[in-house]
């Protein structure tokens, strides 16, 4: 004989089943292993000490408040401050800082080397500083001139070749173009209201001869800040399509934070 079948069959438990694969995409930087690049961070932090050489010595020079208002001296103490820390990226294997931050302070040297040679020391241009015949000042001689070739000059081709040589392609992008001429466009702002709080007559009220209301008017000044805003904006442009044509100088065979064994028998 059989045991009696209760009435009543405790419920059992449920049989656990087998849990669904989510997908995780694994990023890149848990599988490549992190690359330091000691010569590129002394390079840069070579390149930081020259334009913070060239501003400490424009500043000893002069009146430090006139100094700070040139859009030189801020797009050398800019670049400076980026290639810090760049250099320190560089030395501990971070992430490199993002390309707008990079290719904005890239923008300010190049265009503070181009309107330097091109408008301000070339004496065929109307605005030049240093033809008589157009106005200008007698040319800077002694520390004058290696503070201005420091600025204008070494510190500018510093940032291409380290553009050029030293980064990796195709980090620049179309969107970083506009936001890039804020800056200059508040340089504008801030160079007529400091030319309107002085007093006329006031040595160097407007820096930039190409910016001075007392001797071309406002109508004329603000046609050029146009001119001079197109031709930056074509500048943006122009380096961007080059980052993204030059080759790739820091191109490396990446290595994986794991190794494949060949298969055992």
């Amino acid at each position: 004989m059989t045991a009696p079948i209760p009435r009543d069959i405790p419920d059992l438990p449920a049989i656990p089943g087998m849990p669904a694969l989510l997908p995780s995409p694994v990023p890149a930087t848990a599988v490549v292993a992190p690359v330091r690049r000691p010569l590129v961070a002394v390079y840069r932090l070579l390149v930081a000490l020259l334009a913070a050489a060239g501003v400490t010595l424009d500043l000893l020079l002069g009146s430090p408040a006139r100094a700070l208002s040139y859009f030189s001296v801020q797009s050398a103490i800019l670049l400076a401050l980026v290639m810090l820390a760049s250099a320190r990226r560089a030395w501990s294997a971070r992430r490199p800082l993002p390309s707008a931050v990079t290719g904005a302070a890239l923008l300010y040297v190049t265009i503070t080397a181009l309107v330097y040679h091109l408008l301000l020391a070339h004496e065929a241009s109307p605005f030049s500083t240093t033809s008589p015949l157009a106005g200008g000042a007698a040319s800077p001689s002694g520390w004058h001139t290696l503070a201005h070739h420091i600025l204008h000059t070494a510190v500018p081709a510093a940032a291409l070749l380290d553009w050029l040589l030293l980064t990796t392609p195709g980090r620049l992008h179309l969107r970083q173009a506009t936001p890039w001429l804020l800056y200059p466009l508040a340089y504008l702002a801030f160079s007529l209201g400091r030319g309107e709080l002085l007093l006329p007559g006031t040595p160097d009220r407007y820096l930039y001869p190409f910016l001075d209301v007392d001797q071309h008017g406002y109508k004329s000044v603000l046609g050029n800040a146009l001119l001079l805003g197109l031709s930056f904006y074509a500048l943006a442009l122009l380096l961007i399509a080059l980052d993204h044509t030059r080759p790739n100088p820091v191109r490396h065979r990446a290595k994986t934070g794991f190794r494949l064994r060949p298969p055992v028998g």
